[in-house]
């Protein structure tokens, strides 16, 4: 994450929980965030330095202008302002960084071989948030080079109990290189 999107998802998240709005804030960050992955012209568009700035902003709060809160479309117009709307991801993820400290709330990104079950999901998020003490959002990722078992990354830290790392370890003892 980049200085200036720490700097500038701090300061939104400050004001948003001042007013009570973090909530709902976050909800439409993520929103955006899947629009502008999904639509990389009005990304492009909205950084088109051959557009004037009031061209840039015209358009923002054309596209954005009762679709998400007054707070979020004067955000978006301040990083057109600034040229900096590439930093909008390092932003969001500074604002929900923020907004899981003053919540309780730890992502755990979880790593399997296959989906994990509706019941395997919930197990797991419930032996988390015993461990934890903290409410988990599970981020899960599918790789099949896992071969299984779970990797986990929470709070900082990687647990890595895949048959992959079972094995490579196994190898290690054999080597004599543990």
């Amino acid at each position: 994450m980049t200085e200036f999107g720490r700097e500038y998802g701090d300061g939104l998240f400050e004001l948003c929980a001042e007013e009570g709005l973090d909530e709902r804030v976050l909800a439409e960050l993520e929103c955006l965030k899947t629009l502008f992955r999904q639509q990389p012209d009005f990304v492009r568009l909205l950084m088109n330095m051959t557009l004037s700035r009031e061209e840039r902003l015209s358009i923002a709060d054309a596209a954005l202008r009762d679709q998400v809160h007054p707070y979020v479309l004067n955000f978006i117009k301040i990083l057109v302002e600034r040229g900096a709307v590439s930093e909008f991801a390092d932003c969001a993820e500074a604002y929900r960084d923020r907004y899981g400290k003053a919540h309780d709330i730890a992502e755990a990104d979880v790593t399997t071989a296959t989906a994990l079950s509706d019941e395997q999901r919930k197990a797991l998020t419930e032996r988390l948030e015993k461990m934890t003490g903290q409410k988990i959002l599970l981020k899960e990722h599918v790789r099949p080079e896992v071969v299984g078992g779970v990797l986990l990354e929470l709070n900082g830290k990687r647990y890595d109990n895949t048959v992959r790392q079972r094995l490579e370890n196994i190898r290690r003892v054999i080597s004599g290189t543990v």
